[in-house]
């Protein structure tokens, strides 16, 4: 760290580092989005940054010997100035069912229109793929030139799904992709609230214990 970097005030550092882990988000996803990214978690330790990556097809984005995490370390390295990147790859399916990922669901929607299958017919894949999964809620919306020459979009709900709030801004997870097709750009977006998801109306009220009960239980 520069002697420049060190005389900056507390809310500087503070938007210089958010802006870094948007940066390192960004490339990411420019970069691996082919080979089933995910997501990702930027950590700092005492020995550098950790960057954990969650994908879908771990293999892809390690590489062969390792040469595809190998190349970003060196371009996080270089051109993003990030100290000593130490990547680690995690398949999410480890986790959590793969459904629940929005990002997972919008790709594999995504790449079912690019070999042509009727987005219909894909949408209700992934809504059986969802309810088989125990979704709490979700809702998948395709637009584009859907039918017609003029742009629309179609929209599948189902379950508990907040869309304004605390909950939805924190907790119900969202993806939005877009993909080029030979009618034009289409946009995905898929929000899913996961089986374990827990909203903040959602309580149960203990009945009261008498003294004399509570004594005797203890």
């Amino acid at each position: 760290m520069s002697a420049q970097q060190r005389r900056l005030p507390v809310y500087k550092k503070i938007l210089e580092e958010n802006k870094k882990k948007w940066m390192i988000k960004e490339f990411l996803e420019y970069r691996l989005s082919r080979y089933g990214y995910i997501d990702s978690e930027i950590l700092k330790t005492p020995l550098g940054t950790r960057i954990v990556i969650y994908a879908e097809r771990p293999s892809r984005i390690i590489g062969r010997k390792g040469a595809i995490v190998k190349e970003i370390s060196n371009i996080l390295t270089t051109k993003l100035g990030v100290e000593n990147p130490q990547i680690d790859v995690i398949d999410v399916s480890k986790i959590e069912a793969p459904e629940m990922f929005p990002k997972v669901v919008a790709y594999r929607i995504a790449n079912a229109m690019a070999k042509g299958v009727r987005f219909r017919r894909v949408m209700f894949v992934a809504i059986r793929q969802l309810m088989e999964a125990g979704a709490k809620g979700f809702e998948i919306v395709v637009s584009g030139k859907l039918s017609t020459e003029r742009a629309r979009f179609e929209k599948q709900t189902y379950g508990k799904l907040y869309k304004i709030g605390y909950d939805a801004r924190n907790r119900v997870r969202r993806a939005v992709i877009h993909i080029l097709l030979k009618p034009g750009i289409y946009g995905i977006e898929v929000r899913i609230a996961p089986a374990t998801l827990q909203y903040s109306d959602e309580y149960k009220i203990k009945p009261p214990i008498r003294p004399e009960a509570a004594q005797q239980q203890a």
